[in-house]
């Protein structure tokens, strides 16, 4: 497959060598330090994906490059610039020129997700494109439903699309009004919006849905008057394209956004309540030798511990959710997870549903990925919940089944794990559709389309089932049904481990803009033997070690100006061997090379104590 090709304009030739090393490996990269030269570029190539254009640049300035740019091209562009030249970027955004800006110096990874996700809105863009023509030429021969009525709204000619719409032949239809043919509540909306547009003279458009909510067609309707030879209104050319299709892609592309944006808000504030959960955890473990007199603080202390633990196991379970990647199918005890989920469920479906567990006590075991299944349950519960807008009652339940000549499903045992409510239900015409992605029965803004869709993915991938039963008043049951396992291994009683003691004496750096954090991190390490020594920023750690000699860095990954994974490279370069190790409250929020060692925030002092160890025995002394 050909590579995407991506236009890099700046008047710097050094800069455009830096962009060719980013992206070449990647992408096909045109570059050019002339901004004229870049519109011809623009005029010749038509398959470029994104511009990446400097701001200040001679002649030609790069928001006025990428607005004339828009004018000739669907490429999708990005503004760089070298300073806060905000004035800027917002006329280019209010142009509708660009679709993001990155500042120099430029975070790589950043500015490769930036134009990642710009050549995907591309993709997408022409995609939707290519669809919206292809529908077009289609309803441009006999599709479109065409009808030409008199001033009094009678059809005096129709094509057999629009007679088809209203049940009648075309010779049925004539010298009749769509009132008189089908009355009811579209037909006098149809002839109140057709009286407008001959009243007014000018020609209209609008959309109208037909259909039950959330399976509406989509129909775009142009009323064009008719002057007769006097200059008079005397007909109306009613033209209905049917636009559901391109209405379902748009759809997709501003939900394709929005899920992005969530992802990468969410994995923000994970990694700052991960760094708090750190400063918490660690502060709490190394004041707790110096209350060990006083059992009421002790007390308070665990209690203090325990909560911090909830929120960190929390947090690593919705990063957990929001993670791609395989399943790890293994035998699940589903009373034990669902019962495990009660502060979670609880949380998120509010006061006024409540919650009721029908578990089999036999403690059935299912093959399943208990992390997506997790999700699954959270999913399904809340969609139980939204169809309950009074309030009403929640059954989780489990149950095992012996199954024969099913045929979506091999002869065996299972398990099954319900969810019920006892809401609106869903009409009969919907609960085919229901699990297709993207397609919601909520109201605009209140679903995303993808709940059911995963649940059913999910069942699919498990070798398992999805069952759905609903009546219309009464309430839904959703059934997933999963292959019953076999016994699960027993695991030893887990103990806490003691930190791991110095193996020899040795110097660690300790790199975090977290002061709070950065502290407990350098406390552990004194405390287990270690001589450390702090710095706030990955270039005050640099200036450190150019004059002193160090065992071991242990470095933050996000940090302004400079990430870890760059102190790690900075500190290749200039030729020093020292091990370093990575801490993150959030590791997928950028790429970290194969071999780095890795630890994940908030985490335990024994795990810390003891990969610490492990780099520094493997050093060799300073």
């Amino acid at each position: 497959m050909d590579k995407a090709t991506i236009l890099a304009v700046d008047d710097e030739p050094d800069i455009l060598i830096a962009l060719e090393d980013l992206f070449e490996d990647e992408y096909r990269v045109c570059t050019t330090t002339n901004p004229e030269e870049a519109l011809a570029i623009l005029r010749a190539e038509p398959d470029i994906a994104v511009i990446l254009s400097d701001q200040r640049m001679p002649g030609m300035t790069g928001d006025q490059l990428l607005a004339k740019a828009r004018t000739l091209h669907d490429a999708q562009a990005i503004l760089l610039t070298g300073y806060a030249d905000l004035s800027a970027v917002v006329a280019a955004l209010n142009r509708g020129g660009i679709t993001g800006y990155v500042t120099k110096p430029w975070d790589a990874g950043l500015l490769r997700n930036t134009v990642r996700n710009a050549f995907e809105r591309h993709r997408l863009g022409r995609d939707l494109a290519t669809e919206r023509a292809l529908l077009m030429g289609l309803l441009d021969h006999t599709e479109d439903a065409i009808a030409f009525k008199d001033a009094e709204g009678r059809f005096v000619r129709l094509n057999a699309r629009k007679a088809s719409h209203l049940g009648r032949e075309v010779e049925a239809c004539l010298g009749r009004t769509e009132g008189e043919i089908n009355p009811g509540d579209a037909s006098s909306e149809g002839a109140a919006a057709d009286a407008a547009a001959m009243l007014s003279g000018a020609p209209s458009e609008s959309l109208a849905a037909e259909g039950a909510t959330g399976a509406e067609r989509w129909s775009h309707v142009m009323r064009v008057p008719i002057r007769d030879g006097t200059g008079q209104i005397a007909h109306l050319a009613v033209i209905e394209r049917d636009v559901t299709e391109q209405r379902m892609l748009e759809a997709r592309l501003r939900q394709s956004d929005k899920m992005q944006a969530l992802g990468t808000l969410a994995g923000g504030i994970a990694h700052d309540f991960n760094n708090l959960l750190t400063a918490i955890l660690g502060s709490l473990e190394l004041v707790a030798p110096k209350i060990v007199d006083q059992p009421r603080v002790q007390r308070l202390v665990g209690n203090a511990t325990q909560a911090a633990q909830r929120g960190a196991a929390l947090t690593k379970r919705l990063l957990g959710f929001s993670r791609a990647r395989e399943l790890r199918s293994r035998a699940v005890d589903l009373n034990a997870l669902i019962d495990g989920m009660g502060e979670l469920i609880g949380g998120s479906l509010g006061g006024l549903v409540s919650v009721g567990k029908e578990l089999d006590p036999s403690r059935p075991l299912a093959l399943v990925d208990p992390d997506q299944l997790e999700l699954a349950i959270l999913n399904l519960c809340i969609n139980a919940r939204d169809a309950m807008a009074e309030g009403g009652r929640i059954v989780i339940a489990t149950r095992s089944e012996r199954i024969a000549d099913d045929p979506d499903l091999p002869d065996g045992d299972y398990v099954v794990m319900s969810v019920s409510d006892t809401g609106a239900g869903i009409p009969p015409e919907l609960l085919g559709r229901v699990c297709e992605p993207f397609f919601t029965t909520k109201s605009l803004g209140q679903g995303t389309g993808l709940g059911l869709a995963m649940v059913f993915g999910l069942a699919q991938q498990s070798s398992g089932h999805l069952r759905i039963e609903s009546t219309v008043g009464q309430g839904t049951r959703v059934a997933l049904v999963l292959p019953r396992a076999e016994e699960a291994a027993e695991e030893a009683p887990a103990t806490a481990p003691k930190p791991i003691a110095a193996p020899r004496s040795a110097r660690i750096l300790v790199v975090d803009d977290d002061a709070e954090v950065r502290h407990v991190t350098a406390s552990f390490l004194n405390g287990f033997g270690y001589h450390e020594t702090e710095a706030q920023d990955a270039a005050a750690a640099l200036v450190l070690l150019e004059s002193q000699t160090f065992d071991l860095v242990v470095a933050d990954l996000a940090m302004p100006g400079m990430t870890g994974v760059e102190l790690l490279d900075a500190i290749r370069r200039r030729g020093l061997a020292v091990p370093v190790l990575i801490l993150t409250g959030h590791a997928e929020a950028m790429t970290i090379p194969e071999g780095v060692p890795v630890l994940a925030k908030p985490f335990e002092s024994s795990d810390f104590a003891a990969i610490v160890a492990g780099l520094v025995d493997a050093a060799p002394q300073a």
